[in-house]
């Protein structure tokens, strides 16, 4: 096991045949194992690079993955940052 994970940061594992996730990572004093397991369809991965051995999915895509929404068709509306400070 790597550093990161001591650091917080999930591995998720999906079975061939996609109807399988595992999710390891690290919670205070020891690792924590969820494991779901579909009774009818597969989980919708994001797309994969072409030789890439690794996907980074943030807490919210995992959530929607285990939700059973499809993460390659969800457009995010833009994040509102507040205007530039002029004159102070």
């Amino acid at each position: 096991m790597g550093g990161g994970r001591l650091l917080g940061a999930p591995l998720r594992f999906v079975s061939r045949r996609g109807d399988r996730i595992k999710v390891l990572t690290w919670s205070r004093g020891g690792f924590v194992l969820l494991y779901k397991r579909l009774e009818a369809g597969r989980f919708r991965l994001p797309p994969v690079d072409a030789g890439a051995q690794a996907v980074t999915l943030d807490a919210t895509q995992l959530a929607m993955l285990l939700d059973g929404i499809d993460v390659a068709q969800v457009r995010r509306q833009p994040a509102w940052t507040p205007p530039g400070r002029t004159g102070t």
